[in-house]
């Protein structure tokens, strides 16, 4: 059902649609077919009492997303032949020395050739003396206070582990530190409110679930997962599988490290104070923090300020066969035509001509549709595009894949100073942005 009404009519009752947010119900997409998965939960150190909760979980996520599991504690079970056979190994709260040298061989090359690596919990508690490992795990454990509620911070809306859960999901779970830091070499998807709990020791930043692919294969870790009750858990089984769907392939998500970056828009209906809407139609804002399209064409536009050099990220959805795009380097103005005219837009529309289509500079470059293709997610799920201009270059990336290369050559129209904006195309069109967010960087000549 399509979304009706204004954003100011929106507005004023935004924070009671964000305060009866509730848990969702797992919603389990289909997997492509044939993905397989290893769930492994050898221990040499402390077992956890949810291991069998934990591997019954997932096989049943996997009954109902299609995909198979097989779940072993014999470290045999690593050889490059056997693992040749699994998109992903889980490694579900195993803690101590769990493989021999020539294990841990094979399952480096496994990962290096772009084998798929799911740590839940103690998997961080795990062969510390093994360098790869602690690169593919991100970061080992170090302490944990009690069991306790606590807060936890969404910071990727799009990627299908947490595109589910509200910006702040209350659980109760036994909450890790960690010895170090990961967040420079890793993509945070969510982090822990200290100050919600007792017993955190990382100063502020947190980080408590992210994903990575800088080893050549997917790792995707969540620190959730100490008790029994958290498989029970439609938010976090829905967490769960969200993760073996980017780790085996299945869903596309941007796991390159992600800092120094501001939001122009962030969920909120203040920070809507600086967009201006030019032309018809307009946007509604939603419980769950998006902007969706709504009515005739025109273009919703940052206001506060034009832009040099930068790389803007925001997360889209599109409901189907649907039209929209990304405005960059034009001059402020109420008519959403001078955008057209003055500007570049960044398509978005699945079906149209390749210059025309998703991943296009409109009008003027196709992007690589191959790619395109490889990196998108079907309606219905999120995508992020990344914008980056510098000088009268713009690069394209979507879901960290690098689509469109463009260079302006009309002396009419600049990328170095102009605004950004999002568009709503029509009536019949329903599009959904989310989490725009911009990184200056400095200005560099030709």
């Amino acid at each position: 059902m399509r979304s009706t009404g204004q954003l100011g009519t929106v507005f004023a009752g935004t924070a009671l649609l964000l305060g009866c947010m509730s848990g969702p119900a797992v919603s389990e997409p289909s997997a492509s077919a044939g993905e397989r998965v290893l769930v492994f939960s050898k221990t040499a150190g402390f077992r956890h009492d949810s291991i069998p909760e934990g591997v019954a979980a997932i096989k049943e996520l996997g009954t109902t997303a299609g995909f198979t599991v097989d779940a072993t504690e014999d470290a045999g079970a690593f050889t490059s032949e056997n693992l040749r056979r699994y998109d992903a190994v889980v490694f579900l709260s195993t803690t101590g020395d769990v493989l021999d040298g020539a294990q841990q061989r094979a399952f480096e090359r496994y990962v290096r050739h772009g084998g798929g690596f799911m740590g839940v919990h103690a998997a961080a508690d795990t062969e510390y003396d093994w360098a790869f490992y602690g690169g593919v795990v991100g970061a080992y454990f170090q302490s944990h206070p009690a069991i306790q509620p606590a807060t936890v911070d969404i910071e990727d809306h799009a990627h299908a582990s947490t595109s589910h859960l509200p910006t702040a999901w209350n659980r109760t779970d036994e909450w890790y530190n960690y010895r170090s830091n990961p967040r420079e070499r890793v993509h945070v998807l969510a982090s822990l409110d200290e100050s919600s709990y007792s017993g955190g020791t990382m100063s502020g930043d947190h980080p408590i679930a992210w994903c990575h692919t800088d080893l050549g294969g997917r790792a995707f870790y969540t620190g959730g997962g100490h008790t029994k009750e958290s498989y029970a858990d439609p938010a976090f089984r829905q967490h769960l599988l969200g993760g073996l769907r980017w780790t085996t392939g299945a869903a596309q998500a941007d796991c390159r490290p992600e800092n120094g970056y501001r939001p122009l828009f962030d969920g909120t209906a203040s920070s809507l104070s600086a967009w201006r809407q030019a032309g018809p139609g307009s946007f509604t804002l939603g419980a769950d923090g998006s902007l969706t399209t709504t009515g005739g064409m025109g273009l919703l536009w940052y206001a506060d300020q034009g832009f040099g050099a930068y790389s803007l990220k925001l997360d889209w959805k599109v409901d189907g066969d649907d039209n929209s795009g990304v405005f960059v380097g034009f001059p402020p103005s109420d008519d959403p035509w001078s955008a057209v005219n003055n500007g570049y837009e960044i398509q978005i529309d699945a079906t149209d001509v390749p210059e025309k289509t998703t991943g296009s500079v409109y009008g003027f470059r196709s992007a690589d549709l191959a790619k395109r293709d490889q990196a998108l997610n079907p309606p219905g799920e999120w995508n992020t595009y990344e914008i980056r201009v510098e000088g009268e270059r713009l690069r394209l990336w979507l879901n960290g894949v690098k689509i469109n290369d463009f260079t302006n050559t009309d002396p009419a129209r600049s990328l170095r100073d102009g605004h950004v904006g999002i568009q709503n195309h029509g009536s019949d069109d329903q599009v959904s942005f989310r989490d725009i967010r911009i990184k200056e960087m400095p200005v560099k000549g030709d």
